[in-house]
């Protein structure tokens, strides 16, 4: 089982702390570090948090929100082998060529262990203030996803959409990875179809196994739909330790899951102790 951690990226007061703790996490073993995404925290908000009763994330508006490619730049810089990954960016409130740059630039620069998470979005406020349309995000993020994967191809991208209008042109560096793992998160609306479609992999926004093992027939049904093997689907679950001790990986992998990614907090604290502390009651045993 994959371990990893979540977030790199948030409530750090300066560089050093992010830096040290992810060459701590490389040391100890686990195996890829994640980002969360907010280009904007609005004061107050009506746009419902999905994956809290409060309809509401935890995260003030003045929490040090370090832009995750930008983070995760520094980080494969000063780290040789942990992978990479957003869990997840906003795909489309973003200009997808620029992203499809940034995404294999890091790759290419970190030898190849990016991971591309990405959703749909929630918080019409932020689309509002970034000048993107709220309304067809879905089909905004199918179309966005085709046309990255013709970027990354090396030929000459050709892709004409209600979204986007390209031709004639090619972008370098490549992607080192072939394919650039594309990890699409979520479990709302038509997220299983995209996932079976586009999706190299799945974000679970799960906090235990019981929620994640009653999504997984929807997974199962979407991919048996679109005529493929659920097992070529790589699930990331969210890991919370202290509620599940390490007798349920087993129980993890069995449902098929390959990676676990533990938040920060379920350490006991974000400072390079908690990491030594979870890498030997923890990480030692599995």
């Amino acid at each position: 089982m994959k371990i990893a951690l979540i977030p790199i990226n948030i409530g750090h007061a300066s560089v050093e702390p992010m830096i040290e703790i992810a060459q701590k996490a490389e040391e100890v073993g686990f195996e890829s570090l994640w980002t969360f995404e907010h280009v904007v925290v609005p004061l107050d908000y009506e746009s419902a948090y999905p994956y809290n009763p409060s309809g509401k994330m935890g995260t003030a508006p003045e929490t040090n929100f370090v832009d995750p490619l930008i983070a995760l730049t520094a980080v494969a810089a000063s780290t040789t082998k942990i992978r990479l990954g957003t869990g997840v960016n906003i795909l489309p409130q973003t200009n997808p060529l620029y992203l499809a740059k940034q995404v294999a630039s890091i790759d290419f620069i970190s030898n190849g262990r990016m991971m591309l998470g990405v959703g749909i979005g929630w918080l019409r406020e932020e689309f509002a203030a970034l000048g993107v349309p709220f309304e067809r995000r879905g089909a905004r993020f199918d179309d966005y996803v085709v046309a990255m994967r013709k970027v990354w191809s090396g030929e000459v991208v050709e892709h004409e959409s209600d979204f986007v209008s390209w031709s004639g042109f090619k972008s370098y560096p490549l992607p080192v990875q072939k394919p650039l793992p594309v990890i699409i998160g979520g479990s709302k609306g038509k997220v299983f179809q995209r996932i079976a479609r586009h999706g190299d992999g799945w974000y679970a926004p799960s906090n235990s196994i019981t929620g994640l093992a009653a999504m997984l027939p929807d997974l199962e049904r979407a991919c048996a739909e679109e005529g493929r093997d659920v097992a070529s689907v790589e699930i990331s679950a969210m890991w919370i330790p202290p509620m599940e001790d390490v007798d349920t990986v087993k129980r993890y992998e069995d449902l098929g899951v390959s990676r676990l990614i533990v938040p920060a907090p379920a350490l006991g604290g974000t400072d390079l102790a908690a990491i030594e502390r979870f890498a030997d009651e923890t990480l030692s045993k599995l």
